[in-house]
């Protein structure tokens, strides 16, 4: 399957979030814009780093997760959702592990990039061209609304992987996991990826490499706004800058300017002003502690059933069920 270029619709939605998100008091752009191919591509390096700890920690759980997993769906047929799925990368062990036990699925992956599902695509194809595949280019509530809410005759595991809850202030995160829990029926399942709180300098150097891969992913989305939205951002005249509170676990991303600028971005014909050091927040990666998490599942509207720890501890893949009316 052949994935499309980013649509109008999508084009249109980025220009919106840009403008509301620089027209408030505290200016801030969405995190979910960061992954145009070079953003992709940018993020492979900062995955390869010795600093950025998530995603072995990720890969490891899902190596070994799986079976247990499969366990949960009682061997009844079912359709594996991935929200923000990526290239599979991770994955992959977890639907090779379904594949060697006989499990009976259909594999829906959903992803904003199109670079990224393209990729997914052809590893589906090349590894399991069998699989019942088919990815959803869309945010998550609009791919979920057009695979439309569980009819509780098919049982459904949701993947929400890669810390990816993390993107949102700990109130946002029960807001969208109850919109997730929405979609869901009862005996459902949903496993998500929450990045565990820890010695804050492992965090801060895990968002602010040495060799500045992280920076460069950061402003690749001033870049990507002056391509994609007539923008005119100096990328010169901007800097990195990140920050952890361990007592809150919020690690927080910003890009600073470091003189006045005056910003327009033209398909909006808007213009922006930024004080020299005003920050503009490009990213919340939220921590928790394990407690947390189960409260999290409480306050959304499921019950906790297992978490999956890395052998350091510092993520976990936590496994709710959607309980019996």
């Amino acid at each position: 399957m052949t994935v499309s270029p980013t649509s109008p619709t999508l084009l249109s939605a980025f220009a919106e979030d840009v403008v509301s998100g620089l027209s408030g008091d505290q200016p801030r752009l969405s995190s979910k814009w960061f992954y145009d191919e070079r953003g992709s591509k940018l993020f492979q390096s900062i995955m390869q780093t010795d600093e950025y700890y998530l995603t072995n920690a990720e890969e490891e759980i899902f190596r070994a997760c799986g079976k247990d997993l499969l366990a949960r769906t009682d061997g009844k047929p079912f359709d594996l959702i991935e929200l923000g799925a990526g290239d599979g990368t991770k994955t992959q062990y977890i639907i090779e592990t379904f594949l060697a036990h006989k499990a009976r699925f259909a594999y829906r992956p959903i992803d904003l990039n199109a670079s990224a599902l393209k990729e997914l695509s052809e590893l589906i194809n090349v590894r399991w061209p069998k699989l019942d595949f088919e990815p959803i280019q869309a945010d998550y509530f609009e791919a979920l609304n057009r695979l439309g809410n569980s009819s509780g005759t098919r049982q459904r595991l949701l993947l929400f992987p890669g810390a990816n809850i993390g993107n949102f202030t700990p109130g946002e995160a029960v807001e969208i996991l109850k919109r997730i829990r929405s979609f869901l029926s009862p005996g459902d399942l949903l496993l998500t990826g929450f990045d565990l709180k820890k010695d804050p300098a492992v965090v801060l150097a895990a968002y602010n490499d040495p060799q500045g891969y992280t920076a460069s992913f950061n402003l690749n989305l001033l870049e990507r706004i002056n391509r994609e939205l007539k923008g005119n951002f100096v990328l010169d005249c901007w800097r990195h800058w990140e920050t952890y509170d361990p007592s809150t676990g919020s690690a927080k991303s910003f890009l600073v300017p470091i003189e006045d600028q005056s910003v327009r971005i033209g398909v909006a014909g808007r213009n922006f002003n930024f004080r020299a050091w005003q920050p503009v927040e490009v990213e919340i990666s939220q921590k928790y502690s394990l407690r947390e998490v189960e409260g999290m599942a409480d306050a959304a509207g499921f019950e906790f059933v297992e978490h999956y720890q890395d052998s350091k501890q510092y993520f976990t893949d936590s496994l709710w069920r959607v309980p019996s009316r």
